[in-house]
């Protein structure tokens, strides 16, 4: 009975009443060291050699008790960002709001931190209460009270194999239920981009966010708006490529986040070909992260925002633009829309752009453009692209068939392939003649050999 008061009273995200952490043995959190990184354990046997205490932190810790691979790991220590710089040769220090350093260790790179301490009168914040700067070093405690969510706040030590948990960290993920340390509506006002994240581990690791935790969600979905653009791009590719994009958008609209970072997706997904357009992609996206195959930041975004594109264009198509000039315009018309929310790198960009120019040279299947398509750079993706198409019901099926049937194929099939030339035939200009005095091996000394053509493929 007073066990259960006990938990009761200070369960949701309350540090431990003692102040000391709750010290989580290997036995209950089955956490072998060999499944940590070598470059992990190096950094932090490093570190306590030279007297300093590091720990494996944050998802790196959660995803291995949850049976999940971590992509990368971070870690955690009293060392100043100087201190650990001078013990590792391939180091540097990056970051203004957060000064941390990059450790170099074969081919992994180990972000580590030094312990922060708790906000206080003196943080710098902006208007709405978002933290600008924060570098003032504090204890282990106040470093995992300054943590967003409570399976977050996880301390491993690769020597004892012992994991410290302030937060009642384990116990949630145990319990599938994701909370957040202190008051939520305070915390997502120092950091907004902290909801986002709760969308994302809440649809990972099959989470239930604590009510506490979603209430506010809608109401402060705003605060998104003051977020630079380029930090929210970042957190949206880990969404998106957290392997469950298709959930992670659902809860986005109906936690009403979406509006702040991808305002076309409402009108995408209230037409049933957008619709079916952008869940085939983010299925084909999750299947891949799966996988563990390569993706592209272009051609998801590319199929996110298409449908924007088809309806901008169609629309100049219908005012007498000509279609490629319209497509064109289209094209910046979107992505500098989106661009206000999200800071697309120039190069994503360009990949974009790319993708959406070929799908109309799909429809030329005459001559010789099939075969100066296959050549493009951008073919196979373009061609991806065109099969998502034809999935979702957008175009005729037979014309992604064909495609693949075309790059199939050897010279002499695709050669049978092609469909006849449609349309008067352009007039070639007539190459001209130079006269050319030599002598030749059979003694005679004039000829006439024809001037290098304009067009290299003539």
């Amino acid at each position: 009975m007073i066990r259960k008061l006990f938990h009761r009273v200070f369960r949701r995200g309350s540090p431990l009443p003692s102040g000391k952490p709750g010290l989580i043995p290997l036995a209950r959190h089955g956490i072998h060291r060999e499944r940590v990184s070598p470059g992990a354990r190096r950094t932090c046997e490093t570190l306590q050699k030279a007297g300093y205490t590091a720990y494996v932190v944050g998802g790196a810790v959660r995803d291995l008790i949850a049976g999940i691979e971590p992509k990368d790991y971070d870690i955690a220590t009293n060392a100043t960002p100087e201190q650990v710089r001078s013990l590792f040769r391939r180091s540097r220090i990056i970051g203004r709001r957060f000064q941390i350093v990059h450790v170099m260790q074969g081919n992994e790179t180990l972000e580590v931190s030094t312990f922060r301490a708790a906000h206080d009168a003196e943080t710098v914040k902006d208007e709405h209460g978002r933290v600008l700067r924060d570098n003032v070093f504090g204890s282990m405690a106040e470093d995992a009270a300054r943590r967003d969510f409570t399976v977050n706040a996880l301390y491993y030590d690769p020597t004892t194999q012992m994991v410290h948990d302030y937060h009642h960290g384990v116990a949630d993920l145990k319990q599938k239920t994701l909370r957040m340390i202190g008051e939520p509506t305070v915390r997502y006002r120092e950091d907004p981009v902290r909801m986002l994240r709760a969308v994302r581990l809440s649809a990972k690791l099959g989470l239930t966010l604590d009510p506490a935790v979603r209430a506010p969600i809608r109401e402060m979905a705003g605060l998104m708006e003051n977020v630079p653009a380029a930090r929210v791009f970042d957190e949206m590719l880990k969404l998106l490529f957290s392997g469950h994009a298709v959930e992670c958008v659902k809860r986005l609209r109906d936690d009403g986040l979406h509006h702040g970072l991808l305002p076309l997706l409402d009108v995408i997904l209230e037409q049933p070909l957008g619709e079916k357009f952008v869940l085939l992609a983010l299925t084909s996206t999750d299947a891949r992260v799966k996988a563990g195959k390569s993706l592209s930041p272009g051609y998801l975004f590319a199929t996110l925002l298409w449908h924007e594109v088809l309806a901008n264009w169609e629309a100049r198509k219908a005012r007498c633009e000509l279609p490629t000039p319209a497509l064109y315009e289209a094209m910046d018309e979107v992505l500098d829309l989106q661009g206000e929310k999200l800071a697309i790198t120039r190069r994503i960009a360009g990949d974009i752009k790319e993708i959406w120019a070929l799908q109309p040279r799909f429809e030329k299947r005459a001559g010789k453009s099939p075969h100066r398509l296959l050549e493009q750079a951008r073919f196979r993706a373009a061609y991806d692209f065109l099969a998502l198409r034809a999935e979702s019901g957008e175009i005729d099926q037979e014309l992604a068939t064909w495609w693949h049937d075309f790059q199939m194929a050897d010279l002499a099939e695709r050669e049978a392939m092609l469909l006849p030339e449609s349309g008067p035939k352009k007039r070639r200009s007539r190459s001209r003649t130079k006269k050319i005095t030599g002598n030749s091996t059979d003694g005679e000394g004039d000829f006439t050999a024809p001037a290098a053509s304009a067009n290299p493929e003539a």
